[in-house]
């Protein structure tokens, strides 16, 4: 019974030590696809363990689950797992990580409902202030241009994604500009960055106390800006992007001494505008395998004793 007691203390180590090293890391701004990946394989390999631990305890509390389990496994892999004598916390042990499997999942379906309440309702003001014309039928990748005294851009998902604009937007953006800001809301449509602020944020509010959640959440809602960012950039250069950010922000107040909502803003402008070098394909390639195999560890772990009896 060692296994899950092994997968428990795996999951907290990596949830403590696996944040700090990505926030002393100089990389993640710079390769923010990569640092998606590896905050992603992290919050996997955290959740992972907690399953797998969740497993072999309740194999060890109940016999009924112990033989779906290994049904399929050689004589003597069970006895390697030491299930025969469970301890007394085994059964509340699996049965606390099967609750928090379920309140994660209620917690990312009342999150997708939420979204799709949001955007049903936008959905709705989008069609009362731009309807359709007689005959015409939504499709997706439409622009749709809105009557608008503040400049703002959005990319609305759904059955028919629609990129929407203000027209004061259009009034000020000139050029390419406005081609940067609008491939900015196609790279995060591209990406599809609202399935992964769907994810965090859930794990985020159902865990409030998890340190490790609550950082996965800001992170995602920091790089997802970062790697469209790079994506309108690379289109239209990095000077134009920095300027249509500028140009669509000034008026929120986000450039002045007092902090508000959209403060990053400027620190997005200051990575276009003073660019650090991509790093090495090689290394970028090192970074990602690496992050695979985080995931992998507790997977590992969990099959050592059959391995040992197999071997």
């Amino acid at each position: 019974m060692m296994v899950p007691a092994v997968l428990l203390l795996l999951a907290a180590v990596t949830a403590v030590v696996a944040p700090r090293l990505l926030a002393r890391a100089d990389w993640p701004d710079r390769e923010p696809v990569v640092a998606l990946w590896a905050w992603q394989c992290v919050v996997a390999a955290v959740l992972l363990c907690c399953a797998l631990s969740m497993t072999l305890c309740a194999a060890a509390a109940w016999q009924a689950v112990r033989g779906h389990v290994f049904a399929p496994a050689p004589p003597g892999v069970v006895e390697a797992y030491a299930l025969g004598a469970p301890g007394p916390w085994a059964a509340p042990v699996a049965v606390a990580l099967f609750c928090a499997g379920l309140w994660s999942g209620a917690m990312l379906v009342r999150e997708v409902a939420r979204a799709r309440r949001g955007l049903r309702l936008r959905q709705a003001e989008l069609r009362l202030r731009a309807p359709l014309l007689p005959g015409e039928e939504p499709q997706a990748g439409r622009l749709v241009v809105l009557e608008g005294e503040r400049p703002d851009a959005w990319w609305l998902p759904g059955s028919a994604p629609q990129l929407v604009v203000t027209t004061a937007a259009l009034r000020r953006l000139k050029g390419r500009r406005l081609d940067a800001v609008l491939a900015h809301e196609q790279g995060h449509a591209q990406a599809r960055h609202h399935w992964l602020l769907h994810c965090s944020t859930a794990l985020a509010s159902g865990f409030p106390q998890v340190p490790v959640f609550a950082a996965f959440r800001d992170e995602m809602h920091h790089l997802v800006e970062l790697a469209a960012d790079d994506v309108a950039s690379r289109r239209h250069g990095r000077l134009t992007t920095a300027l249509a950010l500028v140009e669509l922000n000034e008026d929120r107040g986000v450039f002045g001494p007092s902090p508000t909502p959209q403060a990053y803003v400027p620190q997005r402008v200051r990575r276009l505008l003073t660019p650090r070098d991509r790093l090495p394909a090689t290394r970028r390639l090192g970074l990602t395998a690496t992050a695979a195999l985080v995931p992998a560890l507790p997977v590992l772990v969990t099959l050592v004793p059959a391995l040992r009896v197999l071997g």
